[in-house]
C-alpha cells in the first residue's frame, strides 16, 4: 500500500527529500510547499527553510507525496522519481544496467534510517530491514529484468526511480508496469516492473 510508513520510526535523508522536491522542476516552490505543509522543513519569508544534511519522518514525506499525487496528479510523481537518482547515494560498483537496478534497494536503504541507524551498513553490506525493498531478478536468456517493489512510495514513483537508473546505463531501457500482477495503487503490497532493453 502506498503513502504508509511500516513503522512509526523510520527517518529519510535531507539530501533525498532535497531530490524529491528538485524532481518537480518548475513547480519547485510547490514542492517546498508541500514539504513545509508536511513538517520537513518551514516556509519563511517567502523561502523554504530546510536542513539538507538532517534526517526527517518518512511518513512526513509521504503525506507530501499523497498531497502531490491528490492535488497535482501523479505524473509528478514520476518525474520526481526520476530525479531521485542524481542526489541519491549509489555504491561504486555500479557499472552496468544489471548492477544498477540490484543497486536501488542498497541505495533506498542507504537513504533511510531506523531509531538513528542507517538501514545498510557499508562495511559489512548488511541491509536491515524496516522499510522493505526493491526487487531485482534477471530473467535467463533475455534483456529483461523483474523488479518486485514492496516499499510505502507510490507506485508510479517507484516506475520513475527504476527508469532513470536503467537509463543511466543503458538509453534503450524501457519500464513497464506488469499490470497482470497486484499493484499497490489498488492496496496491494507489491508492485512488479518489468525492466528491457
Amino acid at each position: 500500500m502506498q503513502f504508509k510508513a511500516f513503522e512509526d520510526n523510520i527517518e529519510v535523508n535531507g539530501r533525498t527529500v532535497y531530490a524529491f522536491v528538485d524532481g518537480m522542476g518548475n513547480f519547485k516552490s510547490l514542492g517546498e510547499k508541500y514539504m513545509s505543509d508536511a513538517g520537513i522543513g518551514k516556509i519563511k519569508n517567502g523561502k523554504w527553510i530546510f536542513d539538507p544534511e538532517g534526517w526527517y519522518p518518512q511518513q512526513a514525506w509521504l503525506d507530501g507525496f499523497a498531497a502531490i499525487s491528490r492535488e497535482v496528479g501523479d505524473g509528478i510523481l514520476y518525474k520526481i522519481g526520476c530525479a531521485i537518482p542524481a542526489n541519491a547515494f549509489f555504491p561504486p560498483w555500479v557499472t552496468d544496467i544489471h548492477s544498477a537496478i540490484r543497486s536501488i534497494d542498497i541505495a533506498y536503504h542507504s537513504n533511510h534510517r531506523k531509531n538513528g541507524k542507517v538501514l545498510f551498513d557499508e562495511e559489512s553490506g548488511t541491509v536491515y530491514e524496516g522499510i522493505g525493498h526493491y526487487g531485482y531478478e534477471q530473467v535467463p536468456g533475455k534483456n529483461l529484468i523483474l523488479s518486485v517493489s514492496n516499499n510505502p512510495y507510490p507506485c508510479i514513483f517507484d516506475k520513475g526511480v527504476i527508469t532513470a537508473m536503467a537509463q543511466k546505463y543503458d538509453l534503450k531501457a524501457i519500464v513497464f508496469h506488469d499490470d497482470s500482477k497486484p499493484c499497490r495503487k489498488n492496496g496491494a503490497e507489491t508492485c512488479t516492473y518489468l525492466v528491457s532493453w
